[in-house]
């Protein structure tokens, strides 16, 4: 990778990309660190899911615009914001693209300086009662050091930014009595921190440097994490159409009725987090100036999760396609909609999952890109007192081998070895058709190419889907099989399916075949063999 001099759409991509991975590996740790404003041990969780959330909404902004990109990123955030953490980190990228859309020159040193700038001069903006030795501290720190010499480039403006912000999140409990007491330094700093280095690696072209830190010890009479008894009882968030004039009149009335009060946005629309005992009236000041909507309420209490016996095992399935939905949940799986190119957000993950209302619950991601994030949900949902467990499946129709020998009644860990095992056994493959010229493991394809996946694996490469599929098939079952499952996707692929299916029959008759109508796009056939 090069070393950049300016900022343009590609490398704010790349920054997305670069921060959401590395937000996703220090999860785990910035949630340990978690213990102010609320010790509830999730701002790793709610930073990646608020920075996710701008990812995806700069991801569908096709342009190449730096602005235009910015903006699209910090109201997906915005929306997408969750916890005191993530409406603060949502302000933050505001401060960056409100600066962006003023200019007219590239984004250098200068001109970052200045974004990161507006961005904490925002963020303490955002906050009722602004505290020393949080987030806010560390983003200052970043935005003084990266404006204090404007003859700086990039390079060395980031590195000047990152290096104070590791500095200051080292001083911050020295500032908080919290986190001097849990022995900690502040969470939603700590995130920051790894966003800043991020930003680094792709500026500098290589790896730059990283940090961690150490998680607390629990002890009896210093928990980490847990209810605080003298504090508020609920989070409130929300989001609220009101005028921009109004919003500081919003915050002011928040404040006499909770705690940890942050109201971030503009243009019309404006993302609310309150700590209060009376959700209610938190709700009602929403009302008083505008249309609050989209309103969540979250006891911060430990959350009541259903007994051994109060639930169902449940089944979370991540399926491409309406047909093959219908399928999953006429055997009782919940469904989350992704396929190729649509990773379902964590969000969605995680909503699914405790929709089911059960205390143990196994994903099933069915697709190799869809993994991750499904075993980042299983990490988050054990920390809330269910049982989780991902089944690692790759594609739709090993999903379909593990429901089939499902059984809630057996214990959880037999039920998930079987369902792994059933899996583990069924090849996957599937046709397609090449967009562009590419060097596969096959040889090269051209536009318009019909490919022939085995395990992922691109196998054959030719100019006929009939012969084609037959072809992989054939090699499927070449080291044996007795069940051959079709998944026929949208359009014509059912004159496929029966041209396939016939030429098993013909060549094979001792193997049985299923056929479904899994309307999936992308793939006019998805193959199993068991």
């Amino acid at each position: 990778m090069p070393v950049l001099d300016e900022l343009d759409a590609a490398a704010l991509r790349a920054w997305g990309d670069t921060g959401l991975a590395a937000l996703g590996r220090a999860r785990v740790e910035i949630d340990a660190l978690n213990v102010f404003p609320v010790p509830d041990g999730d701002t790793g969780t709610n930073l990646f899911l608020t920075f996710e959330a701008g990812v995806t909404a700069a991801a569908a902004e096709l342009t190449s615009d730096p602005a235009a990109l910015t903006a699209a990123f910090s109201r997906g955030a915005l929306l997408g914001a969750r916890g005191n953490s993530g409406v603060i980190l949502s302000q933050l990228l505001r401060g960056m693209s409100e600066s962006f859309s003023h200019l007219t020159v590239p984004v250098r040193g200068q001109e970052l300086g200045a974004a990161l700038g507006r961005a904490a001069e925002l963020g303490y903006a955002a906050v009722a009662r602004p505290v020393e030795g949080t987030v806010l501290t560390v983003m200052r720190a970043a935005a003084a050091a990266a404006s204090a010499d404007q003859s700086l480039d990039l390079v060395a403006t980031v590195g000047r930014a990152t290096g104070a912000a590791r500095d200051a999140l080292a001083k911050t409990p020295d500032q908080l009595a919290a986190l001097k007491a849990a022995g900690v330094v502040d969470a939603g700093g700590r995130g920051l921190v790894v966003l800043l280095e991020a930003l680094q690696t792709v500026v500098t072209g290589g790896a730059a440097p990283t940090t961690s830190w150490e998680r607390p010890t629990a002890t009896p009479d210093r928990p980490v994490h847990g209810a605080d008894p003298l504090g508020p009882a609920f989070e409130v968030m929300y989001l609220v159409e009101t005028s921009d004039e109004a919003a500081p009149s919003l915050r002011l009335a928040l404040d006499e009725l909770g705690e940890s009060v942050v109201v971030v946005g503009g243009d019309g629309l404006w993302n609310v987090h309150v700590h209060a005992d009376d959700p209610g009236s938190v709700i009602e000041a929403g009302v008083a100036v505008g249309r609050p909507f989209r309103i969540r309420v979250t006891s911060l209490a430990e959350a009541v999760r259903p007994s051994e016996g109060a639930g169902a095992r449940g089944v979370v399935a991540v399926v491409p396609g309406r047909g093959l939905a219908a399928l999953f949940e006429s055997v009782g799986a919940t469904v989350v909609d992704g396929g190729p190119g649509q990773r379902p957000s964590l969000e969605q993950l995680i909503d699914a999952t405790l929709a089911r209302a059960a205390s143990e619950i196994i994903l099933l991601p069915n697709d190799s890109d869809h993994l991750a994030a499904a075993e980042v949900a299983a990490d988050h949902l054990r920390g809330q007192g269910l049982r989780v467990a991902v089944v690692p499946t790759r594609a739709p129709v090993q999903g379909l081998a593990a429901l089939a020998v499902h059984d809630a009644t057996r214990r959880f860990d037999d039920d998930v070895v079987a369902m792994t095992s059933a899996a583990g056994s069924t090849r996957h493959g599937g046709i397609t058709l090449a967009v562009r010229e590419a060097i596969t493991s096959a040889g090269i394809c051209q536009a318009g190419d019909v490919l022939g996946l085995i395990d992922g694996d691109i196998a054959v490469i030719g100019s006929d889907l009939t012969v084609v599929a037959q072809e992989v098939v054939d090699r499927m079952l070449s080291g044996g099989g007795e069940l051959v499952t079709i998944v026929q996707g949208m359009g014509s692929a059912g004159e496929l399916a029966g041209a396939v299916k016939e030429h098993i029959h013909r060549t094979r008759p001792e193997v049985e075949v299923v056929c479904y109508d899994g309307e999936q796009a992308h793939y006019p056939l998805l193959l199993g063999v068991e």
